[in-house]
């Protein structure tokens, strides 16, 4: 009888004291990312950020005659923005370094791109002097 007793008194203050737990969508990530999903995400973006630097380095005479490449361990993601609801689009933020010859850094770019592979937008940020080996 007075377990009956004590689990009369209990219940009503259980559910006196139980607070509701309301959670609000988070927009952008907060937290460190693998290695591995980090460079996977960043090298599915391969197509537009190439298009980025092509668009960036278009009247640049040195990335021309250079060939200008990137890497994905040397791109950083800077901001990762949830565009709509949980499992929709997200908007990416890199700064990638683009390179020439055996990785000689010559430029800063920082470039968004969104998830589903659309070049958001891109701005140069900066350009390295020429490296000559002569």
């Amino acid at each position: 009888m007075k377990n009956y007793v004590v689990l009369w008194f209990l219940i009503p203050l259980l559910m006196i004291f139980n607070s509701s737990v309301y959670s609000q969508t988070i927009n952008e990530t907060d937290t460190e990312l693998c290695d591995a999903f980090k460079y996977a995400l960043i090298r599915s973006l391969g197509e537009p950020i190439d298009r980025a630097i092509a668009e960036i380095y278009k009247d640049d005479e040195v990335a021309q005659e250079e060939g200008l490449t990137w890497a994905t361990y040397d791109t950083e993601i800077l901001k990762i923005k949830q565009l709509y609801g949980v499992g929709g689009l997200y908007e990416i933020t890199l700064k990638v370094h683009p390179y020439y010859r055996a990785h000689i850094t010559y430029g800063e770019d920082k470039i968004v791109v969104s998830s589903d592979g659309e070049l958001i937008d891109y701005e140069h940020l900066k350009t390295y002097p020429k490296v000559d080996f002569n």
